[in-house]
């Protein structure tokens, strides 16, 4: 699945920023295509990738709650898969306190070595997984270096067992700007043209190494919404306006009720995949608190619910009996195009994560010549309408040299409301979303 640079609906670039230090050899004349070579990939034995579909929800649910309270009256898209693919990416060459900061906040284990990677190799192959039919899924990790410039082969060993990605090289202390056409176009084409440009103009200067991670995915419903249905309907936004939204009707759906909220489960074809959407019972431009118990809790009644005698896989032009707690219901779900971009410096350093972003860094594990993360920007895609669900998501990781300092009946979903696309068997998060207006972007 990382082999390929048709990239999932992320997209994710981590920039190691270095200084001209190293080799003085120049960089060799640009081939029309990079020469790639790869660490030692170990064949770990298996390990079970539902406890990183749990860190990855957990770290996701923390993401996504900083954001909305950040800004309440804004539409939230993101990939958790993505972001934390990234992360994890920089995570196997942190060490000491910057590994254990950066730990707790992706949900990782502290340990590194084999344990982390045979699980990292399990998540990747439950992700590669879900690409079948009804459902394209298509990711891909690289390691983008200087040519003057030494990785660890420790590093490129662990990257390429835990997410299978290689290493090319590119002139990227030479020529920067080329380096970034060839990596943006790479992106471009592995996330089918939805992230143009994840690193703008310049963004590369001094640096050494790109780390890049790439997300598209485009499913279809296990029943499509009868598109004959869909029809205006009022939706309050989190400031309070409302507006008139474009509202795809359907049942039956499993759904379920806990803390506060009440879920529903479209799936998509093959069972593998599916959409849950997240109904506070309170409307407002509050950003209520969705914890990773709570949400267990909703995905195993939805489970349960859909796997009730009687039960529907959902059908989009059907009408069922509503419910109330566990059962089967219908749905009007309003049709989005969302799409995002946001630095994140901040937010992960608020989560917990500072120590990376500071002088004290230690990304040693990577080179003896990094310092610490100079920034994470982030950019997803998420449409949603009769036919399924398009997607895709960017997300960029820069990491600066020690020279440079770090700067029931239907439910309407007629207010702000979560989204998430997720994989029935391991609970990755593919996506996480908050609609606070459906007109709006």
């Amino acid at each position: 699945m990382r082999n390929s640079l048709r990239v999932f609906a992320g997209v994710t670039a981590a920039a190691l920023l270095a200084a001209g230090c190293g080799s003085a050899t120049a960089p060799g004349p640009e081939a029309s295509q990079p020469i790639v070579s790869r660490g030692v990939a170990i064949r770990e034995p298996a390990a079970d990738p539902r406890p990183y579909g749990a860190a990855d929800t957990a770290f996701g649910l923390a993401v996504l709650g900083a954001w909305c309270r950040a800004d309440p009256q804004a539409n939230v898209v993101f990939s958790p898969a993505s972001l934390a693919t990234g992360l994890g990416l920089a995570y196997l060459g942190a060490r000491g306190g910057t590994a254990q900061a950066m730990a707790a906040v992706l949900h990782l284990p502290v340990a590194g070595g084999q344990p982390l990677e045979a699980g990292l190799q399990a998540r990747s192959a439950a992700l590669r997984g879900l690409d079948s039919a009804g459902v394209t899924l298509a990711d891909s990790d690289q390691v983008w270096a200087d040519p003057s410039l030494v990785t660890l082969r420790s590093y490129l060993n662990a990257v390429a067992t835990g997410y299978g990605a290689g290493v090319a090289r590119v002139p990227l202390l030479k020529q920067p700007e080329q380096a970034r056409g060839e990596i943006n176009s790479a992106v471009a084409a592995a996330t089918r043209g939805q992230i143009p440009q994840l690193l703008p103009p310049g963004s590369l200067d001094g640096a050494g190494w790109v780390l890049t991670d790439a997300l598209y995915l485009h499913a279809a419903w296990a029943t499509p919404f009868d598109v004959r249905q869909t029809g205006p309907g009022p939706f309050t936004t989190a400031a309070g306006r409302r507006v008139s939204a474009r509202f795809m009707k359907g049942g039956e759906f499993s759904v379920a009720q806990a803390a506060g909220w009440t879920a529903v489960r479209i799936p998509y074809r093959g069972g593998k995949l599916a959409m849950e959407a997240l109904l506070p019972d309170t409307a407002g431009a509050g950003c209520p608190a969705l914890s990773a118990a709570t949400l267990g809790t909703i995905s195993a009644g939805l489970a349960a619910a859909g796997q009730a005698p009687g039960a529907g896989s959902g059908t989009g032009g059907g009408s069922g009996a509503g419910g109330s707690g566990s059962g089967m219901t219908d749905i009007a779900l309003p049709k989005v195009s969302l799409s995002s971009s946001i630095r994140m410096n901040g937010l992960l350093s608020g989560l917990g994560m500072g120590v990376a972003f500071g002088g004290s860094a230690d990304f040693t594990g990577l080179s003896p010549q990094a310092c610490c993360i100079g920034f994470v920007q982030h950019a997803a895609t998420l449409r949603v309408a009769e036919e399924g669900t398009v997607a895709s998501a960017a997300t960029a990781v820069g990491v600066l040299p020690s020279a440079v300092r770090a700067p029931v009946a239907e439910i309407d979903f007629d207010r702000p409301y979560l989204l998430l696309v997720t994989d029935t068997g391991t609970g990755e998060p593919l996506f996480m979303a908050r609609v606070a207006n459906p007109l709006t972007g």
